[in-house]
């Protein structure tokens, strides 16, 4: 049970530090959520990816529509935790996500240092 409570924390605190995230602190639903993931043994590695994939999705988008608002619910992500259970992404195809993930962590943080 500990180390599913870990899990949960560790998913929690992934959730709330990643761009396009309204989130600083989970709320009781997403604190529930991440409990049910975990109940169902969803392994926070496929959950990580798809965080990654949604992300670099929105990242994707064409800067000329109008801006998306932000995630304000992890269950925004279920849908992309189903298509990984469903259709696992290639390892190295995370490694580079997780890369830019990590590229782009360090810019915001940089940019908010400036302000």
């Amino acid at each position: 049970m500990s180390n599913c409570r870990h899990d949960i924390q560790r998913l929690l605190d992934l959730y709330c530090g990643l761009p396009h995230t309204a989130a600083r602190r989970p709320s009781a639903a997403d604190r529930k959520l991440a409990a049910q993931l975990c109940d169902h043994a969803i392994a926070f590695d496929l959950i990580e990816a798809a965080f990654l994939l949604a992300i670099a999705r929105r990242n994707r988008r064409d800067p000329q529509e109008p801006p998306l608002p932000p995630i304000r619910s992890l269950a925004y992500f279920l849908p992309v935790i189903e298509e990984l259970r469903l259709h696992p992404p290639d390892p190295d195809y995370l490694r580079y996500l997780r890369s830019r993930a990590s590229d782009q962590m360090a810019q915001i943080s940089t940019d908010s240092r400036e302000r």
